[in-house]
């Protein structure tokens, strides 16, 4: 997860950028500064040592950015007050002409998705309720009306990736049968909740300490629209992790119940979207790593039967 550590007396050996780290006035006097290479975000992001506060996680990014990454201090702040489980910002500027930076709290523990397999059954799916019970609150937080309906952007927007798709060199097998699906059930979407999203809540993001949920983290892609649209990331990332995670973040969000009928079509539908984008998404961002997403694509579709079951049988088999 992370790289080269980087004493005090050996910034040198970072390329210049060690020594621009030394001139933010909030990290003087660091005493270790770790490079974190895990992700795939283009920010630089480092874990620094400071004497009198511990360690901190100092993100670096391209200069444009400055207003998404204000924003994301606003987010973090606002769902701090609210008790979400998530890290603190401790600072934003300008680092020089093509860089800005933010300071946030850094949350101590380990990667749930490395973590979790290694746990019991039981564990597992506590971890889950946990993060489950997080994303309800994180859906809480207030968001702006939108001039266009979540079924608008959402469908234009699916729309656009079937026409990228439909020109890659690389396809799903059977996915006719997916299309269709998606096409026959786009009426779902209508009327639904446009709320707030974290839009990349799986466990590569949740952080697990001593065998409990520390928080959730990297709220960068953060959006919104349909709450159920969170949880896609289950069906393709999730459960090839832990199943019993997966369950227990569903019904960690239903206050421990299954959830309804409307959840599980608008879950099927979305997953089978996520399908789409994904063969289109993986070849133009990480072409080396496309048949490892066929492989997940192929397991979500056999889970729901080439969506003739909107219940995947994950969650199915398990119980």
């Amino acid at each position: 997860m992370e790289g080269n550590i980087y004493n005090q007396n050996s910034f040198a050996s970072e390329s210049g950028m060690i020594e621009r780290v030394r001139e933010i006035p909030e990290l003087r006097g660091a005493v270790q500064i770790q490079r974190i290479s895990k992700g795939y975000s283009k920010d630089h992001k480092f874990k620094i040592m400071l004497p009198d506060q511990g360690n901190v996680l100092l993100r670096i990014y391209s200069y444009t950015e400055m207003e998404s990454k204000r924003q994301e201090i606003q987010v973090l702040e606002q769902l701090r007050q609210m008790g979400v489980l998530c890290q603190i910002p401790l600072g934003i500027g300008r680092l020089d002409d093509n860089n800005g930076y933010m300071i946030l709290s850094y949350l101590e523990g380990e990667d749930a998705s490395e973590v979790l397999p290694l746990m019991s059954e039981q564990q597992q799916w506590d971890i889950g309720m946990k993060a489950g019970r997080e994303l309800k609150r994180i859906h809480q937080l207030p968001v702006q009306k939108q001039d266009e309906s979540w079924y608008t952007r959402k469908s234009t927007k699916h729309q656009r990736y079937v026409e990228r798709y439909q020109a890659c060199p690389v396809v799903m097998a059977k996915d006719q049968y997916i299309l269709d699906f998606i096409d026959d059930h786009l009426d779902w979407m209508k009327g639904r909740p446009d709320c707030f999203q974290h839009d990349d809540f799986h466990p590569a993001n949740l952080v697990v300490n001593q065998g409990e949920l520390s928080g959730v983290i990297d709220f960068n892609r953060a959006d919104q629209g349909d709450p159920v649209h969170e949880f896609l990331k289950l069906g393709l990332f999730a459960t090839e992790i832990s199943v019993p995670y997966s369950i227990g973040q569903v019904q960690g969000y239903f206050e421990g119940y299954d959830p309804d009928e409307e959840f599980w079509n608008l879950y099927s539908l979305y997953t089978a979207m996520a399908l789409v984008s994904s063969v289109v998404w993986i070849q133009n961002v990480k072409p080396d790593e496309t048949d490892q997403m066929m492989t997940k694509i192929e397991r979500v579709r056999e889970d729901h039967d080439d969506f003739r079951s909107v219940i995947p049988r994950w969650y199915t088999v398990n119980r």
